[in-house]
């Protein structure tokens, strides 16, 4: 780790810079899993970056479940992700991503409840006829993301609530990205790890045709924390 610098002048933040610097060392290799990190002093003085920015990055890549973090004893690497993961994304990108990821879970969470209680019959058969397109998508040879931000989209614009679906289409690009590598990675896995990621959208339109607003919002909620972890960890079949 010694023979990497942060290039100054980069748009994305120091954390994320060095965010992903670690994380390219995880994914190739450098680092295995069960080693321990060098110390924040020692990270500091490789990246010529301040402490705050080191605990910052750490946090990151804490809360992502790849590294865990004993007291007294220093931080360990748990798990590395998918080889695929800095194929598809630049690691410059991933912790952005990520952070976005974190947004939509508590942005469309609320917005699938709301669709349970509030959507049209027409808003129904939009939420449907994304399904369908999903399915279709899967069982070609592509990655179905635009498919899937269209499911995605036609939840938030059957909560009632305007904004929900606006602020999608602000994030579009970065949702747009994530979908892609998370899709990909997905494309690499068993035809049951793809079956999945349908079938997960499959409990959200069905509890939101239910109109049961608990359950919309859980099985939201366990799709995209389910999303997220399957471009973070590279050893289970999720």
């Amino acid at each position: 780790m010694d023979d990497f610098r942060l290039e100054p002048g980069q748009r994305e933040r120091l954390g994320d810079q060095l965010y992903g610097q670690i994380l390219e060392q995880i994914v190739s290799g450098a680092l295995k899993e069960g080693d321990k990190l060098p110390s924040e002093n020692k990270i500091c003085q490789a990246f010529g970056v301040s402490r705050p920015t080191v605990r910052a990055a750490l946090m990151r890549l804490n809360a992502d479940g790849l590294v865990i973090t004993r007291q007294g004893s220093g931080t360990f690497l748990q798990k590395r992700p998918s080889d695929h993961l800095t194929r598809l994304a630049k690691v410059s990108d991933i912790a952005g991503m990520l952070r976005c990821q974190e947004v939509r879970i508590a942005l469309e969470g609320q917005s699938a409840r709301l669709a349970a209680l509030r959507r049209t019959q027409h808003e129904m058969e939009k939420i449907n006829a994304a399904l369908e397109a999903l399915h279709v998508a899967f069982d070609g040879t592509g990655v179905p993301a635009d498919a899937d931000y269209a499911f995605h989209l036609a939840v938030a614009r059957a909560s009632g609530n305007n904004l929900f679906a606006d602020i999608l289409e602000m994030l579009h690009e970065t949702i747009q990205h994530a979908m892609t590598v998370g899709l990909g990675i997905t494309r690499t896995g068993s035809k049951d790890r793809a079956q999945r990621v349908v079938e997960e959208h499959e409990a959200i339109a069905e509890a939101i045709a239910r109109g049961d607003g608990e359950a919309a919002d859980l099985a939201m909620r366990y799709h995209l924390h389910r999303s997220r972890q399957r471009m973070t960890d590279g050893q289970r079949d999720l």
